[in-house]
């Protein structure tokens, strides 16, 4: 995946934050998520994305457009420096947000 960091995360009613880091599966060692931070936003707390649920990158606008609403990344589990990004703790993501894993393909 193209390097997406700093980009504006669009949600389909708004911004909600950006892009600050590209999270990895250690196991795996392949690219998983998305580190998006929304403090600049309201009060937030750093989210994980799927990029899955990316629709469409705009370059030229320095924004990453995801399927999702600003309500439902704004209640995604926290996710800080110290979380482990196990396969517990995807699963409540996928839970929350609802579109399945990339395990279920």
């Amino acid at each position: 995946m193209l390097d997406v960091s700093g980009h504006y995360i669009q949600a389909t009613d708004g911004e909600i934050g950006h892009v600050e880091d590209l999270s990895s599966m250690t196991r795996h060692g392949r690219f998983v998520m998305l580190v998006i931070g929304t403090r600049n936003w309201w009060p937030g707390k750093k989210v994980l994305v799927s990029p899955r649920w990316i629709e469409r990158v705009s370059w030229s606008e320095s924004k990453v457009f995801v399927n999702l609403s600003r309500e439902t990344i704004k209640q995604s589990p926290e996710y800080t420096e110290e979380s482990l990004l196990t396969r517990e703790y995807e699963i409540e993501l996928h839970g929350h947000y609802k579109p399945p894993g990339y395990w279920v393909d």
